[in-house]
């Protein structure tokens, strides 16, 4: 079983295609993309917060990069509203110490299409997070409803583990007993 929260969810859309050992995946208010689909596509359909929270700073060794492609870029969320739009459910203090190390995203890790999705499958189950600023509830709704998921909504922001851990685990032991 594998589980995605974020951009993890289109990590594990390609890494479960062809793994004859995956028995299930559930995603945390996470991108699901379809084939020839990029996770960019999809905050960009759905009015994700991504492009208004993030900073763009050159990739390590940009420099000597090819300049055909998407650009040489990683994202980072902004500090100052890290905790307003990704982790609500949690103190400012703990909030403070996940943007400090926040691992940047690169710009073509979301503009990169999908393959064929494993969730066509594989049996999914997506915990919708209802206050969620980054990847918005209607998304969500959109992503966990074409891949005929196993729903559950949960009332936190981006980081649903932490506003309902319970609920989170009670869904990946759902999928685990399948």
């Amino acid at each position: 079983m594998l589980v995605g929260h974020s951009y993890g969810g289109a990590v594990i859309t390609q890494a479960a295609t062809d793994a004859e050992n995956v028995t299930a995946l559930v995603y945390v208010a996470a991108f699901a993309p379809d084939q020839d689909e990029s996770a960019g596509e999809l905050d960009q359909r759905f009015g994700g917060a991504a492009q208004q929270v993030t900073t763009a700073r050159p990739l390590p060794g940009a420099d000597q990069a090819a300049p055909e492609g998407p650009p040489q870029v990683e994202l980072s969320i902004d500090p100052a509203r890290f905790h307003e739009v990704f982790a609500p459910d949690t103190t400012a203090a703990n909030a403070a110490v996940m943007a400090a190390a926040q691992r940047p995203l690169a710009l073509a890790a979301m503009l990169e299409r999908a393959g064929a999705p494993a969730w066509k499958r594989h049996p999914g189950y997506y915990a919708i997070a209802t206050e969620d600023q980054m990847i918005p509830v209607a998304g969500q709704r959109f992503m966990a409803e074409r891949m005929n998921a196993t729903v559950v909504e949960v009332p936190t922001g981006h980081v649903a583990m932490l506003g309902a851990p319970e609920a989170i685990a009670d869904l990946i032991t759902t999928a685990t007993e399948r």
